[in-house]
């Protein structure tokens, strides 16, 4: 059984819309600029979400029951569903479910709430501190704006998180338990307290993202939302739907190792798995859009890990890291680079990785360097590994 993406939105640092999104990918622009959450910080920038207006989505009693990553999850899903022309009337016979990932949840409601109380003195927090701040909000509050009352759940798994999300609605509907999933990730985090948590870590460049190349100092901090809606190919052909591509396979693996750095075995363990559930030969992979950090450990133990898998076809293959753009935005940032994959498939244009500049020895293979490149594959991995040492690979094919 196929299933095919039917919808997509998106929330980033490019505005609100998987347009614009897009555009930004196709043209190599960096959307990282100084942060606006001033914090006293060695580094100072990142790709936001800027000029918010929670009021042009939201009635007011109905954002102050949501935090601002649900938010943008709620408003990726509207664009998701309606360009897949669907709405609340397909929803109420239980066959739709919701999945979404998140690594910090409502993290500016913490914040905020708990410098009410350690700072402020107050001796009493929000009355909603607790559904505003919990991990689901984004999936609750998706099933809520719009009637679906089939499985809805959340999934944290740190920087993979999306990537499971999306993994788990494809086994829902093989399963059977569903006709259609809406899923993705959201992340919203930009406060004092969780970017001084980052800055303890020294893994965040202190300019720049610069993926792959030789002079790199690490990544640079996102936010947003991305959403695909995923469809069996029997429901999406019946009625007719617009098809972005196929989420033809998974795979899902643990390093079982150390908990920030990452092994060759376990990201190859993962892209083995995608490309067996797919069917698909790693000859047949035209494109990978690699997790790509930035970070001095990350890159070179992916590219290893690609080598490992796709042995001389690596040579061959075009990778990018589109995290040199929208940032990496946690656990969005999976959904975020399924949408640029899927694109790349649809519209024969393979986006960049940006700000690169100096080649390096340890990363020796084709990243696509700056400017985006007009190629149509047939089939394309998307990578995620996660903090904790776990690993998640989707695989899309091209549908015409």
């Amino acid at each position: 059984m196929k299933v095919l993406v039917t919808g997509i939105g998106a929330v980033s640092a490019a505005g609100v819309g998987w347009r614009p999104f897009w555009k930004a990918m196709r043209e190599g622009r960096s959307l990282i600029e100084p942060l606006e959450t001033e914090v006293p910080m060695r580094f100072s920038r990142a790709a936001e979400v800027k000029d918010w207006k929670s009021e042009k989505y939201f009635e007011p009693k109905r954002a102050d029951l949501i935090d601002r990553f649900a938010q943008f999850a709620v408003v990726a899903a509207r664009e998701a569903i309606q360009g897949a022309a669907l709405d609340s009337s397909d929803f109420g016979d239980g066959r739709t479910g919701v999945i979404m990932g998140t690594s910090a949840g409502g993290q500016r409601t913490q914040d905020e709430q708990l410098r009410r109380l350690y700072a402020d003195g107050a001796r009493t927090m929000h009355p909603l501190s607790i559904p505003r701040s919990m991990a689901n909000g984004g999936a609750s509050a998706i099933a809520t704006d719009t009637g679906i009352r089939g499985p809805a759940f959340a999934v944290a798994t740190a920087c993979a998180s999306s990537n499971h999300a999306i993994a788990l609605a494809l086994i829902l509907l093989r399963s059977g338990v569903v006709d259609r999933v809406i899923a993705g990730g959201s992340e919203s985090f930009f406060t004092r307290g969780f970017l001084s948590a980052w800055e303890a870590l020294r893994v965040v460049s202190p300019d720049t993202c610069r993926p792959f190349s030789a002079n790199r100092k690490g990544l640079i901090l996102g936010e947003g939302a991305g959403v695909l809606v995923l469809e069996k190919s029997d429901v999406a052909r019946a009625r007719g739907a617009r098809v972005f591509g196929e989420l033809a396979g998974f795979g899902m693996s643990s390093d079982a190792s150390h908990i920030t750095k990452p092994t060759v075995e376990g990201p190859a363990q993962a892209m083995r798995d995608a490309l067996t559930d797919a069917q698909l030969n790693p000859e047949q992979i035209g494109y990978i859009n690699a997790h790509g950090t930035g970070t001095l450990v990350n890159d070179p133990i992916e590219c290893r890990a690609i080598r490992e898998v796709f042995g001389d076809h690596a040579d061959r293959l075009a990778i990018s890291s589109t995290k040199s753009m929208h940032g990496h935005a946690l656990g969005a940032s999976g959904a975020l680079e399924a949408i640029a994959t899927v694109l790349a498939l649809k519209k024969g244009v393979l986006p960049p990785t940006a700000n690169f500049t100096e080649r390096d020895p340890d990363c020796d293979l084709d990243v696509i360097p700056n400017e985006a490149r007009e190629v149509t594959v047939q089939a394309a991995i998307s990578n995620a590994f996660a903090f904790g040492g776990l690993n998640a690979v989707l695989a899309f094919r091209g549908v015409s």
